[in-house]
């Protein structure tokens, strides 16, 4: 583990936006070290030898709302280990936006960046990977599409009602109130119907599952598939989600806190909530542009943490330092590895 990686790591655990996972990482880190250390050292003592330190690391850290104030002992030992990694005490941050290999970093959100094609009296909006896109429709509702998808509507919505069609990826939907209209997203198998509503919906291939999640509001959630024998409805209400398993053709309702666990990406961010490797994978390669590619011998396993304006080489050190994992990058292709 280089010192970039620590710094990194030891940055996210004083903020207190580490999973549960690195946070242990790090504590462990800190146990061996005091154990091992010959005097034992005052936190006084300690107190004033780095009080230098201190300094350079909030200058370099940025404030967070939730810090985490780290024992006098515990600074200690994080010099120690920058120490013993790297030979010297180097406190300068990167150039934020450079990689030294790749320079993949998040991709730039440009507001051309989609793809629009009007065919048969409907448009069609496809998204690339690294790039989002937000639409306004004709009855004033609106939908903002993560990268990797697409979306398929009328040009004109008919007095008879207002269907979307997500095709693939994920999109937050606000719905404008039109009590004569109804509003339906169909995503293949199910149909999630609104009025005055806001609600993202997930659909990447890929995952083998749709998730709908409710913002404010209330929907209503059909599935379609006629052969199923379970086949049936729910109502969510703010703070649900349904997930709808493509393989079982199974319903699960389930509750989320806050609402940025679900709308997180139309910030750019990357949140993991116990998240199974092939949502990691979709999340990485759309935020990057890059294609992941598991070498290793671990093909499923589940990850939490938070990424808000991390490189691709940020996001990879620290997932793979939680999982032992070793990974490569090469031509904006992720090559994840066993560790040696």
């Amino acid at each position: 583990m280089d010192t970039e990686q620590i710094k990194i790591l030891l940055e996210r655990y004083n903020q207190g936006n580490c999973s549960p996972e690195e946070e242990a990482i790090v504590d462990q880190w800190f146990e061996n070290i005091n154990r091992h250390k010959s005097t034992y050292v005052e936190d006084k003592e300690l107190d004033r030898e780095l009080d230098s330190i201190r300094l350079q690391l909030n200058e370099h850290i940025t404030p967070a709302p939730k810090v985490r104030h780290m024992r006098a002992r515990y600074w200690y030992a994080a010099a120690a280990v920058v120490l013993l990694a790297a030979g010297v005490f180097w406190f300068n941050q990167p150039t934020p936006g450079t990689h030294p290999a790749t320079g993949n970093q998040p991709a730039p959100i440009a507001a051309n960046g989609a793809n629009r094609v009007v065919k048969d009296g409907f448009v069609e909006i496809t998204t690339p990977k690294g790039n989002k896109e937000s639409v306004t429709l004709e009855d004033g509702s609106s939908l903002e599409l993560n990268a990797g998808s697409k979306v398929r509507y009328p040009e004109h919505f008919d007095s008879n009602g207002r269907t979307i069609f997500l095709e693939e990826g994920e999109a937050f939907f606000n719905v404008a109130a039109d009590p004569t209209r109804k509003f339906v997203v169909n995503t293949g198998e199910l149909a999630t119907t609104a009025l005055g509503t806001a609600f993202n919906i997930r659909a990447y291939a890929s995952e083998h599952k749709v998730t709908v999640a409710l913002v404010s509001g209330k929907v209503k959630v059909d599935q379609l598939n006629k052969n199923s024998q379970s086949a049936s409805s729910l109502i969510l209400l703010p703070s649900e989600q349904l997930s709808y398993d493509l393989i079982s053709l199974s319903l699960v309702k389930s509750v989320f806190s806050k609402p940025e666990e679900v709308t997180a990406w139309k910030q750019g961010y990357l949140v993991f909530k116990d998240a199974p490797y092939n949502e990691i994978v979709t999340g990485i390669e759309n935020r990057y542009d890059v294609t992941v590619i598991n070498e290793s011998d671990k093909k499923e396993w589940n990850y939490n943490g938070s990424f808000k304006n991390e490189s691709l080489k940020d996001v990879m050190d620290i997932i793979c330092l939680a999982k032992s994992l070793s990974y490569t990058i090469k031509n904006d292709t992720v090559h994840l590895q066993n560790k040696n």
